[in-house]
């Protein structure tokens, strides 16, 4: 028996990358999955987002664990679609034990370059996302007995950087909604905590805008060219963690192991907090 039997998750931001990742696996662990993403471009990102047949994909790998899944597109800054779409995954599953809102992007600027467009669309996703994720889904963590609840915040949501300053910004928001969030709902038994990643190995950080900021010295840089610019952003000598390394946590801090854990927040980081 896995460690999520008889339970059900959901996951935002769950059609490639981090978020399949954290499907599959609690699927492997025993959960049943409720999988949202918004399956189209935003257009101030910098690099394709995920498509419906991503979200399909993911799809037909939670059921090759024989776990049930409920999948829908629906934008987290959306309020309304997704709270239809997180009803209706209930609906049909039953209930709900661990949400991971980990639908999010990421572009590039500082406060002298950035538009208003890349402010509203980062702030959007990145944190108003994560507040309706939270409305969506806390009444239905009470009416389970409690349960958990996981944000994926960034290694900028607790210290800053310069270029990401709408990123930095959304992250720390992140980290401020869920320390609240703590407090609100101890009292029902939902703990609330946060994950905070380095660069992590999936196609929000592979790309050529990516590149171009470690070698603006190459017309047409690739991912082995950035290599050690991705590297000095840690102390341990790599260049990016693995969607897996991430999912070890989600796996834990939603497990009966911690249960009494809420309000931590969790680098997984390579050390990159040291810098």
């Amino acid at each position: 028996m896995g460690e999520m039997e008889g339970k059900v998750a959901l996951v935002t931001g769950a059609a490639r990358g981090q978020g399949r990742s954290h499907a599959v696996r609690l699927a492997q662990e025993g959960a049943d999955i409720i999988a949202i993403d918004i399956c189209d471009q935003i257009d101030s990102v910098p690099y394709g987002l995920s498509s419906e047949a991503d979200l399909a994909q993911t799809a037909k790998l939670v059921e090759a664990e024989d776990r049930r899944i409920v999948h829908a597109v629906a934008d987290t800054r959306d309020a309304g679609a997704l709270a239809a779409a997180v009803d209706r995954g209930v609906s049909e599953l039953g209930r709900l034990d661990i949400v991971l809102a980990n639908a999010g992007i990421v572009s590039y600027g500082g406060v002298r370059d950035l538009t208003a467009e890349q402010w509203n669309d980062m702030i959007g996703t990145n944190l108003t996302g994560v507040f309706n994720t939270a409305r969506a889904t806390v009444e239905h963590l009470i009416a389970s007995g409690g349960g958990s609840f996981i944000a994926t915040s960034s290694v900028y949501g607790l210290k800053g950087n310069g270029g990401v300053a709408h990123y930095t910004a959304a992250k720390h928001g992140v980290t401020g909604l869920l320390r609240a969030m703590t407090h609100e709902l101890a009292p029902f038994n939902i703990r609330v905590n946060s994950i905070h990643p380095t660069t992590v190995n999936t196609d929000m950080i592979q790309h050529d805008a990516q590149y171009r900021l470690f070698r603006p010295d190459l017309d047409n840089p690739t991912a082995e060219d950035a290599k050690a610019g991705f590297a000095s952003l840690n102390i341990m000598p790599i260049p990016w963690v693995e969607t897996t390394d991430i999912t070890n946590a989600v796996l834990f801090l939603a497990s009966d192991k911690a249960r009494y854990i809420t309000g931590v927040a969790l680098p997984v980081d390579a050390g990159s907090m040291q810098i």
